[in-house]
């Protein structure tokens, strides 16, 4: 996702957090949209795609009044995300 630049405005969501697991292969992007709800997408990286991110998860049909409750949600949606945020809160 394309973050907005300074001065202008867009109808595009924003991503506010990208979190990758140990290995790099992973990610939740956290979003903002521009009604300020907020949702995420899961990504992954191989190696035989240049190291690209490809979405594997879209999830953002769902709709959440917070970064935290969109944060909880990717948790609960993808256990591998919540053992990364687990492993990195030890």
């Amino acid at each position: 996702m394309i973050s907005q630049q300074h001065g202008q405005h867009s109808d595009r969501p924003m991503v506010v957090t990208s979190l990758e697991d140990a290995d790099g292969f992973r990610c939740v992007d956290i979003f903002v949209r521009p009604d300020r709800t907020f949702g995420f997408k899961e990504f992954r990286r191989d190696p035989e795609d240049a190291g690209r991110w490809t979405l594997v998860g879209d999830y953002s049909h769902q709709s959440y009044s917070t970064k935290d409750e969109a944060f909880r949600a990717a948790a609960t949606s993808l256990p591998w995300f919540a053992e990364t945020i687990e492993y990195g809160s030890k």
